[in-house]
């Protein structure tokens, strides 16, 4: 097994979407049919099954993908710091042999909340990990536009590298799709170099149409990935989002020729959850879409579980959960 992980952050090398002028026709005529989206999305963990090395190879290849994420109100630098060290060697040295890694494989990201960026920052000094923090009022948004823009100039003068971003849940019920279009573009601005991450927030938008059209706003404001959830609603991740989500991404590449990244969050935990992502972004997407500059999980448990199963494909045993902690 060859070692596929970035030598050097994510950040560095996926493409920016400049974005587009807002397409009004383009947005309030589109049409999401649920039932054929529940049907596809039923059929993807079915029809492909993945096992043995090419499973194991799966999970490295999704280790490169996280976001490892601590979004929690007891945060402090040295929680970070512990979540870094994961983030460095989040599997352990014995399995990296076992498997035959050149290298030890890295996650995509470490994302924290922006007093934690410089915390990250320092943690993960010469690592090649990318810095992710969310902003502009995490996770509802409900705060004003200056302060909003305000948050993201701070995390970005920290040193984060990305910046995920809420958009107003309230300008979608509406159907405000300019004022919509308007926040997002100045969010991108304020990014500057720093590569944005859209949350959508899609288990309060009550429909995939609604979904669906925020996501093409989003991009078309030059957001460089779309993204599910905060990981704080009702409902985060499920497939038949992603998959409303990945076709709008897929649409808007081929009207613009530019490539935008997706990201589900919330709700992830397991190896399984992976399998069952990396599925969908492989049989929609192909495999441009299964590497880091253009795929993440937004997850933290989840490491733990692919660590317990790719020792379990080593070994042939299962280990207890508490010997994978993350941090």
């Amino acid at each position: 097994m060859t070692n596929s992980a970035a030598s050097t952050s994510p950040a560095a090398t996926f493409p920016r979407n400049p974005g587009t002028p807002l397409d009004l026709d383009r947005i309030e005529g589109t049409r999401v049919n649920l039932s054929a989206v529940e049907r596809r999305a039923a059929t993807l963990t079915t029809r492909r099954s993945v096992k043995k090395e090419w499973q194991a190879a799966w999970l490295v290849k999704a280790i490169t993908c996280i976001d490892l994420t601590t979004l929690s109100g007891d945060d402090t630098p040295d929680r970070v710091a512990r979540l870094c060290a994961k983030a460095r060697a989040p599997l352990r040295a014995d399995l990296v042999d076992a498997l035959g890694l050149t290298a030890m494989p890295t996650v995509g990201a470490v994302c924290v909340y922006p007093t934690m960026v410089a915390p990250a920052v320092r943690a993960l000094a010469g690592s090649g990990i990318a810095v992710a923090s969310v902003a502009t009022g995490f996770p509802a948004g409900l705060m004003p536009l200056k302060l909003r823009l305000a948050e993201i100039r701070y995390a970005v003068e920290e040193g984060a590298d990305e910046i995920d971003i809420v958009i107003s849940r309230a300008l979608v019920f509406r159907g405000d799709w300019q004022q919509l279009y308007d926040e997002i573009a100045a969010m991108r601005e304020a990014c500057g170099d720093a590569h944005m991450k859209a949350i959508l927030a899609t288990g309060e938008l009550a429909s995939l149409r609604s979904v669906y059209r925020a996501s093409w706003v989003a991009m078309m404001a030059g957001a460089d990935f779309i993204k599910t959830s905060t990981g704080k609603e009702p409902i985060n991740a499920t497939l038949p989002v992603g998959l409303t989500m990945v076709r709008a991404l897929r649409d808007y590449g081929e009207a613009t020729g530019h490539l935008i990244g997706f990201k589900p969050a919330g709700g992830l935990k397991s190896a399984k959850d992976a399998l069952a992502w990396f599925t969908l972004m492989k049989e929609e997407m192909g495999n441009r879409w299964l590497q880091p500059d253009l795929f993440r999980f937004g997850a933290s448990s989840m490491l733990g579980d692919i660590e317990r199963q790719i020792e379990h494909f080593v070994t042939g045993r299962y280990s207890a959960g508490h010997r994978h902690a993350v941090a």
